[in-house]
């Protein structure tokens, strides 16, 4: 019998445990390995323009994704407008996308540090120097590279305007 969609997409989202091997494997095998971390409530062109872009920094993208509490805490009682199972499984469907990994705290710090990735991917109204994680993983070796946003898109924009 053949596995179904929902199970195809659900195999792209791990637990930690289990991304540190895969990682492994993918870094073991040559594969350059890029990360980067959000909310992705109401994904937008935006979103997708920047996972793009963030994928073509390398072989596989993993993408830390905020726990429910999490964007509690960041963006009000309110948010998520997604609850983290149906925002992981909406990432998991682009093609571009590898694997998923929900984080509960305020910053992917002990996540990025815990994984050491290739490519460590932010939004270009970060400093490096003030991207969690950044200073780990290029004391490893890696990158920490930003990427420019698409002007005029954001879900906190989206649900402004749905509200009128």
């Amino acid at each position: 019998m053949s596995r179904s969609v929902e199970q195809h997409l659900s195999d792209k989202i791990f637990d930690l445990p289990a991304l540190q091997t895969q990682l492994k494997a993918w870094q073991q095998n040559g594969e350059k390995v890029v990360f980067t971390n959000g909310v992705f409530d109401l994904i937008h062109i935006g979103h997708i323009t920047y996972l793009a872009k963030a994928a073509e920094l390398g072989h596989k993208l993993i993408i830390g994704l905020n726990s429910d509490e999490s964007v509690k805490q960041l963006k009000g009682p309110t948010r998520p407008v997604n609850n983290q199972h149906s925002r992981a499984m909406l990432l998991a469907a682009f093609f571009y996308v590898d694997a998923i990994v929900i984080f509960g705290e305020d910053t992917p710090q002990q996540l990025i540090s815990t994984l050491l990735p290739d490519v460590l991917v932010k939004g270009a109204d970060y400093q490096i120097e003030n991207i969690a994680g950044a200073k780990e993983v290029l004391a490893n070796g890696g990158e920490v590279k930003t990427i420019t946003f698409v002007d005029g898109y954001s879900s906190t924009a989206i649900i402004n305007k749905i509200k009128g």
